[in-house]
């Protein structure tokens, strides 16, 4: 591992710590040049599915395109981060699990919508209302009498 600082070749592992959900494993480094210090993270690496789009596309499933669209659904709702990341964690669980070299886009937007209706219901009426085009009010009321039931 090269040092940040100096760009030295030859570094040290001073101390290794689990994560609490054991998903990765941080190591305090120390550069044998100019004995600067700095922390790395290691984790496995996942080959996802590609994410097949509705016009065929086929495009790298994204980490931060499905938190940034769970974000904007739970905009302003009470749901921590850590519950996000757990939606996340299930989701790519459930990706991987599926064990195909391509999923289509819907699949992907069926689990958001399964775990945003387990986390906050308003938050699904607002993926679910995109993610469906709703067209009018009466679309928009049999999904909320949906969400009732």
């Amino acid at each position: 591992m090269k040092c940040p600082f100096c760009g030295h070749s030859d570094t040290q592992v001073v101390e290794t710590r689990v994560s609490e959900d054991a998903n990765f494993i941080r190591r305090r480094r120390q550069c044998a040049s100019c004995h600067k210090r700095f922390t790395t993270y290691e984790r496995p690496e996942v080959n996802f599915p590609a994410v097949v789009k509705k016009d065929g596309r086929r495009v790298e499933f994204e980490r931060a395109k499905l938190r940034a669209s769970l974000n904007l659904a739970l905009r302003k709702r009470p749901v921590s981060t850590k519950r996000i990341d757990q939606v996340i964690e299930r989701i790519e669980e459930k990706l991987l699990a599926l064990g195909q070299r391509e999923v289509p886009s819907r699949r992907v937007g069926e689990l958001v919508m399964r775990e945003l209706k387990k986390l906050d219901k308003v938050a699904y009426i607002r993926f679910a209302s995109v993610y469906r085009s709703l067209e009018d009010i009466d679309e928009f009321k049999s999904l909320v009498d949906e969400v009732k039931r």
